[in-house]
């Protein structure tokens, strides 16, 4: 199943992306894909409407993708966590997951424009599979890590490297500007997930494949993370873990290279479709 949001930044819609590709309102069905939403189990009540509706209401494809979830409790980052990007930044391979936030108010649709914040020499792109928590989770054993995901969805952690590195503090202030969290198109549950860890992944910077990698170079995986993460915090239905990126990003590169206004973002991995940001410089749009 296919989930999805859309219209207007604040008056989003729930629904849901058919198998044929169209896209249908569930607004009479659920009120909003929110903690509410995945803590009830109200999934059921989509896969009953969609076995027993009559008719489906109609979205317009052209109509504006929002997040595919109403904001989480928490946006919880893995730092580090493919080998080949741990190599490219000169950083040993961690031997425990590298933990950090990101504000839930840099969640933004999935082809809602970056906004490039005030400053910023060094904004980058980072492609990465982000879990969706299904049910409460705390101290979650290795071998149930899997009951407690809902599903899965694509994320772009934008990074502004100059505010995250060399500016003092945690990474989190780095991380957390404005749209600098695109996720979606759509939220796809784990079923139709059948290995995690065999996804292909990629960037693209104005049409250039600048990533280009698999799951399978994750240091730790899903169920890992899941398990890891809930040692030290509880997970509330709907947080998202998002689990690190490959290599390719633009402060690994020789020479570095980093986002600029008019810039053309596109980031896909297999399954969970794509999304495309152009990037502006936020003094502009005043």
């Amino acid at each position: 199943m296919k989930l999805i949001r859309f219209g207007r930044p604040e008056l989003e819609k729930p629904g849901l992306i058919l198998a044929d590709g169209r896209w249908i309102d569930v607004s009479d069905v659920i009120p909003d894909y929110d903690e509410s939403f995945f803590a009830s189990g109200q999934v059921r009540d989509l896969q009953e409407y969609l076995d027993t509706a009559d008719g489906f209401r109609p979205v317009d494809p052209d109509t504006r993708l929002a997040p595919p979830l109403a904001r989480p409790s928490k946006l919880i980052c893995v730092g580090l966590n493919y080998a080949g990007h741990a190599r490219e930044t000169g950083a040993d391979i961690p031997k425990e997951p590298v933990l950090f936030f990101k504000s839930t108010t840099a969640i933004c649709g999935p082809n809602d424009d970056l906004l490039i914040p005030p400053g910023s020499v060094k904004t980058d792109y980072e492609v990465e599979l982000a879990i969706v928590i299904g049910q409460k989770a705390s101290y979650v054993p290795l071998d149930k890590a899997d009951d407690f995901i809902f599903g899965y969805c694509l994320h772009n952690d934008y990074s502004e490297r100059e505010f995250q590195l060399e500016r003092g503090g945690q990474w989190v202030k780095g991380k957390s500007c404005d749209t600098f969290a695109p996720l979606g198109p759509f939220i796809l549950t784990k079923e139709e997930v059948p290995d995690p860890q065999n996804l292909r992944l990629w960037t693209k910077l104005n049409g250039e494949l600048v990533q280009d990698s698999s799951t399978a170079d994750m240091v730790f995986g899903v169920h890992y993370l899941v398990h890891y993460i809930s040692q030290f915090m509880t997970l509330l239905p709907g947080d998202v873990i998002t689990t690190g990126t490959p290599f390719g990003v633009g402060m690994g590169r020789k020479p570095q290279r980093f986002i600029n206004q008019g810039d053309v973002i596109e980031i896909g991995i297999d399954l969970l479709g794509s999304s495309k940001q152009k990037a502006r410089n936020v003094v502009s749009l005043r």
